[in-house]
């Protein structure tokens, strides 16, 4: 069942983003990989809102049915965001990391607009689901929430949080997913190499912060493209160019305890796991303005 949902789940992010098919493209053509399919997938990250019946309380349920164990809770003060990670019940599954606007935070007029849209779903809709049925599943995280926002909105909100803005269009959409540099052959193997590689084919980086963005214990380092602007059609058939998405990369160093083990004896388990606050503020940047400007 869960491969099936991120089946639905990465389908349609590849549809929508086309830096996704581009890198992997470039990765067949450079004999990094033969196929998609050999890429590890270290996460998947969703974007949402925090209001009652939404947010992550609700998303979580569905990954939680899958075995998923929820993890260490992140706080973004400066984007107002909340996140937490899911750990998958499987290694050749990927981490989930879900955000959420701390919406009673912004000010009055923000919450205002974001309300009129998100008073839209009355209850929890994924109460609603069965989510044994993956069809079921599948249709209501690529199905819209709420209306249609009209451009004035979409602006009034970006300016106060961009974070606001792209998931009152997009809704729950898969917002990224990640390619595990550490597992490629050599040269391509650290984030460092495989940025030089991004660059050479054409791909923009996000350089809030740094091209790579690193732990304080150094073992955790990332990197993303700049998420290229879309024709967006807003409510009344107005259409503005807006940010899409991005892809993100991550290398996850060999914990010190493990750097003794062969090459060939080195699993998901010996490797640096979770998150970082300072490298994953950086990395929501890349569908901000600041960054989105150079891609455009």
């Amino acid at each position: 069942m869960l491969q099936d949902v991120l089946n639905g789940l990465m389908q349609r992010y590849k549809e929508r983003v086309p830096d996704v098919s581009g890198v992997i493209n470039a990765m067949i053509k450079e004999g990094i990989i033969r196929q998609a399919d050999d890429i590890e997938n270290d996460h998947i990250a969703f974007r949402t809102m925090g209001v009652p019946q939404l947010g992550v309380q609700s998303l979580e349920k569905i990954f939680l049915h899958y075995g998923y164990v929820k993890k260490e809770h992140y706080y973004f003060a400066g984007k107002k965001l909340d996140a937490w990670w899911y750990a998958p019940p499987a290694p050749h599954y990927p981490r989930i990391f879900i955000s959420e606007l701390r919406v009673s935070e912004l000010s009055a007029a923000a919450q205002e607009i974001i309300h009129s849209y998100t008073n839209e779903v009355k209850t929890d809709p994924v109460n609603a689901l069965n989510l044994d049925d993956t069809a079921a599943v599948d249709r209501f995280l690529h199905s819209a929430l709420w209306r249609t926002p009209t451009l004035s909105d979409y602006k009034t909100l970006a300016t106060e949080s961009e974070y606001a803005a792209w998931v009152i269009y997009n809704r729950y959409y898969l917002n990224h997913f990640t390619v595990s540099v550490h597992n490629l052959p050599a040269g391509y193997n650290t984030v460092a190499d495989f940025n030089q590689f991004l660059e050479k084919n054409g791909f923009v980086l996000n350089d809030a912060g740094g091209k790579i963005k690193k732990s304080p214990d150094g073992n955790l380092l990332q990197s993303s493209t700049v998420a290229k602007m879309i024709d967006a059609t807003f409510a009344n058939g107005e259409v503005f160019p807006i940010a899409g998405s991005y892809v993100e990369f991550a290398e996850r160093r060999v914990l010190p305890q493990f750097l003794h083990l062969p090459a060939d004896q080195i699993r998901r388990e010996h490797r640096r796991d979770g998150f970082e606050t300072g490298n994953a503020d950086k990395i929501f940047e890349s569908t901000y303005s600041t960054q989105t400007k150079k891609s455009s």
